[in-house]
């Protein structure tokens, strides 16, 4: 049990940190680069939804 909350407190402390320094340093993202980001992202989650369809039924 002590393993459990040890790794769940290190699972919150580096989310914690990851958005602190997210907020801090993280630069705005241009829209440009979001729709070339849009034009991948789209297809690969997809990719993904059918690739664990397939991986359920086999």
């Amino acid at each position: 049990m002590n393993n459990l909350f040890l790794v769940l407190l290190l699972i919150f402390g580096g989310v914690a940190l990851m958005v602190v320094l997210g907020e801090r340093f993280a630069a705005p993202a241009s829209p440009e680069k979001m729709a070339r980001l849009r034009r991948w992202l789209v297809p690969l989650v997809g990719l993904m939804l059918v690739l664990s369809l397939v991986n359920y039924y086999l």
